[in-house]
């Protein structure tokens, strides 16, 4: 097991050292204290004190009044001072009290403070942690010693960093309300010891699925007993994945699926080889598999064996992917254009940078039905003919506007001095182009963006 970034002693001492000066600010008492000094007035109920300060409606107040019968307002008050001053909106906060209705008297110096300091600790922003806990509120009722920093500590242990850690816990903010002693500790026990998967093999499965280490460990073994009945070799590098599709599932579902195929001309060797080397087309409909496996044989004409030993085509779009790009070879060949020595099966691989470079943009001017063909479709990088001033930009459809080199983005650093292409957008000689998109800046004269750092694949629906 990989030691841990994480020095939990350091952690657990910053707690104990006193307040941070990121969270629980000493100047959310002075209010509470204000308030109990002023002008005497009959108190309110608990049930219009939430109406009124936390914006809970009537029925919702008395529900959780009820509730937190006997409770203080004035604690109350410190627990709301304390959440707004720290960026919660008001939304946040009801949705809060709503699910912990004793939340409103939590303990702010000892409980609330220490467990979100504990997660800036860990480099989680201000931002990150409000998302957290508004997804999740039940987390602010684990506790923090026993509970967070042990959870924190496996997870990042798991996925090899700090950073990470920030990253998958936000996108899956479940990680920590999974038992460590019921859950996870014996589910990585049994991976490891009982089923010999390596350490690095479970990581990696963790950090795609955390929910996967993080499901009942009955279920887990049941996954197992599935896999090897299913004859799936537990040292295969699609083990684990072949166990988060079974997860997927039901075993209906699966009878299902195998028993279409075994009508399509599939052989129980085939489906095995099939599940052995792609399990993935397990997880679409029987539907989609019964259309996409009538094109390839019916249409394309492949035999049902040699889908089985390549079941990754299974997994491209119909509508997007497949149609279209035998709806252009088969113009071409009726052009007499097509002189590819290549496989269908081949090319409905190919990234649609590499297919529209090699079948679309050298014929667009001789078949422009190849344009047409592609019209519409979603994910098919923009093109652009471009001059030294001017940029006619069209996604394989109608034409949709000009773009105009320089303005304000204009980045005379990045030059082509030379016609190229990158990514299949056409530049011409000496020019510079800054694309915008969904707020992302692209620099096309840096064909790799390396050293900016930024993705150069464009997708662009409109321009």
């Amino acid at each position: 097991m990989r030691p841990s970034i994480i020095r939990r002693s350091g952690v657990l001492a910053s707690l104990r050292s006193g307040c941070h000066t990121f969270f629980f600010s000493s100047s959310i008492f002075p209010d509470a204290a204000a308030a109990a000094d002023g002008p005497s007035s009959k108190p309110l109920s608990m049930a219009e004190y939430l109406v009124r300060s936390w914006g809970l409606s009537a029925a919702e107040a008395s529900k959780v009044s009820k509730l937190s019968r006997g409770k203080s307002t004035q604690k109350a008050d410190v627990v709301l001072n304390f959440l707004r001053s720290e960026g919660f909106e008001d939304s946040y906060i009801k949705k809060i009290v709503i699910l912990l209705p004793d939340f409103i008297v939590y303990d702010v110096k000892n409980n609330l403070a220490p467990k979100l300091r504990s997660f800036v600790d860990m480099g989680f922003s201000k931002s990150d942690i409000i998302e957290i806990i508004a997804s999740n509120p039940s987390i602010l009722t684990l506790n923090l010693k026993r509970s967070i920093l042990p959870k924190l500590e496996i997870w990042e242990r798991l996925f090899g960093s700090r950073e990470l850690l920030v990253k998958i816990v936000k996108k899956n903010r479940w990680c920590l309300w999974y038992s460590l002693e019921k859950r996870i500790l014996p589910n990585l026990k049994f991976l490891r010891e009982e089923c010999g998967i390596s350490e690095d093999r479970v990581s990696q499965a963790a950090r795609l699925h955390p929910a996967f280490v993080g499901q009942k460990p009955e279920a887990l073994h049941a996954l197992v007993d599935r896999a090897d009945e299913l004859g799936m070799p537990r040292q295969s590098p699609m083990y684990l994945w072949t166990l988060y599709i079974l997860q997927t599932v039901s075993k209906e579902n699966f009878k299902a699926k195998r028993d279409l195929f075994m009508s399509l001309g599939w052989s129980q060797t085939d489906f095995s080889e099939a599940l052995r080397k792609s399990p993935s087309f397990l997880s679409l409909s029987v539907d989609e598999l019964r259309k996409k496996m009538h094109f390839y044989v019916e249409e394309v004409g492949c035999t049902p064996p040699r889908i089985a030993k390549n079941p990754s085509l299974l997994g491209f779009s119909l509508k997007k992917r497949m149609i279209p790009r035998f709806r252009v070879v088969e113009m071409l060949k009726s052009k007499r254009l097509w002189t590819v020595k290549c496989k269908f099966t081949t090319l409905v691989t190919f990234s649609d940078k590499k297919f529209v470079e090699k079948f679309v943009i050298p014929y667009k001017e001789e078949v422009p039905e190849v344009v047409k063909i592609l019209e519409g479709q979603e994910g098919i990088p923009l093109a652009l003919h471009s001059g030294d001033t001017t940029a006619r930009a069209f996604r394989f459809g109608p034409l949709e506007s000009t773009i105009h080199l320089g303005g304000p983005c204009f980045n005379p650093e990045k030059r082509v001095d030379s016609p190229t292409v990158v990514f299949g957008v056409e530049l011409g000689q000496h020019c510079s182009l800054v694309i915008h998109s969904t707020g992302h800046s692209v620099w096309i004269g840096n064909p790799y963006g390396h050293e900016v750092g930024m993705p150069i694949v464009i997708w662009i629906n409109h321009v």
